[in-house]
């Protein structure tokens, strides 16, 4: 039986129209800067960070952030190496590095451009917030002299320069329209706002954006990109990153899994499954399960079993009521399996809903996972199964129901 045509889901999340999201929008991944940084991360070898572009790249992310040459001599050479390989693999993603704004560390991404002959967009990066100008013992001449050397040795060499502020989201407003407009009045055609020590709210992200929009655009600069680099301390990094697009942001910075310092980054996976659903790319997203696990593996974070969309639970269920509900919607197409109990299709991203056995499930969890296993029994045996669930009071793994299955056929 077909499905009648109203039985589509009402969706509040569009009721009013409100919701102001761009056609498109770019993306810049920090996994192997930032999401480095983070204290429990290993530093991974070099074919990992290869490899992990490759899947960048496969995502539709736009840019990626592929390491701080100035912090060591490995971390000099897989940068390197990874610019090569953007090259020879004629890669689209636009590749950046992170910089002081030091010639020390500004110089060897200057190097790295020139040997590959690609460009490499320098992050030169500088303190903003009153905290930080107080205990560095800076004033705004030192600031903006910094700025101006950082902008013009980039310039001069001919690569590209997104200009970054610290503790965007706790700094004067004055300041930051100093330090912008300088940027860019010496070449910058780039700003990055940063979220560094997760402080801001949606709302907060909302104003920042605006008022950065509107600050270069009364100064004539209106072709300038402006970049969000969120945290999530506070665990709003997602919802801020939103509200920096809505306000205009033009390239939001994130992390597989969101790691980085101290409580991380945007994740980038959730960032991309939520684009995903609300149109704004349509980018394939099936390799995401294999670059969150690839990345998991590669700086030793095991990603938690109810993490969103990859997480080992995210698609799974031993409870009765919601796997009798699946079972029942198969009939009606992958559509409908992928929705009843899920706002999230699990196709689109590589994922399916499984269906196992434990101390909540039903008759129907029984006896669809039997039949995923290939395996027949009788009545009687599903209901022993079943009760041997409830009492054990756990999960079923495959091998003790199949033991169990077995024992019972010679019984």
């Amino acid at each position: 039986m077909a499905p009648p045509d109203d039985v589509e889901i009402y969706d509040w999340n569009t009721h009013d129209g409100k919701r102001n999201l761009p056609k498109s929008i770019s993306l810049d991944d920090e996994s192997l800067r930032d999401g480095l940084q983070s204290p429990s991360t290993v530093d991974p070898p070099t074919e990992s960070k290869l490899k992990l572009i490759r899947l960048m790249e496969k995502l539709g992310i736009n840019a990626a952030d592929i390491g701080y040459p100035r912090t060591s001599k490995k971390m000099y050479n897989d940068v390197l190496k990874s610019a090569q390989m953007i090259k020879d693999e004629k890669l689209k993603i636009f590749p950046n590095c992170a910089a002081r704004t030091l010639e020390a560390d500004i110089q060897p991404v200057i190097d790295i451009s020139h040997k590959v002959d690609i460009p490499i967009e320098v992050a030169a990066f500088i303190g903003s917030s009153p905290i930080r100008q107080f205990v560095e013992n800076w004033d705004m001449d030192h600031l903006l002299k910094l700025t101006e050397n950082a902008v013009n040795l980039c310039i001069e060499n001919d690569v590209p320069v997104m200009f970054v502020t610290e503790d965007t989201t706790r700094a004067r407003p004055d300041d930051l329209s100093k330090l912008y407009l300088r940027a860019v009045e010496l070449g910058a055609k780039a700003i990055c706002l940063s979220d560094t020590v997760g402080h801001a709210t949606p709302e907060g992200a909302y104003s920042l954006v605006t008022y950065m929009k509107t600050i270069l655009s009364d100064h004539g600069f209106k072709d300038i990109r402006i970049d969000w680099h969120g945290h999530r301390d506070r665990g709003l990094s997602l919802a801020n990153a939103f509200a920096a697009i809505e306000a205009g942001a033009n390239r939001i910075h994130g992390s597989a899994l969101g790691i980085g310092e101290r409580c991380g980054n945007v994740p980038m996976d959730q960032l991309l499954v939520n684009l995903k659903l609300y149109g704004v790319i349509d980018n394939d997203l099936c390799a995401l399960p294999e670059y969150t696990e690839m990345v998991s593996k590669m700086v030793k974070i095991p990603i938690p079993v109810n993490y969103p969309v990859i997480g080992r639970d995210a698609f799974r269920t031993a409870t009765g009521v919601h796997a009798a509900a699946i079972i029942k919607a198969k009939q009606y197409g992958r559509k409908f399996t992928d929705t009843i109990y899920s706002s999230v299709p699990a196709s689109q991203f590589g994922k399916d809903q499984i269906i196992d056995i434990g101390p909540l499930s039903g008759i129907s969890n029984v006896r669809y996972k039997l039949e995923t296993m290939g395996l027949t029994v009788s009545d009687e045996v599903l209901l022993d199964l079943l009760r041997h669930a409830k009492e054990l009071g756990r999960l079923l793994t495959d091998e003790e129901i199949t033991r169990f299955i077995a024992y019972h056929a010679h019984v």
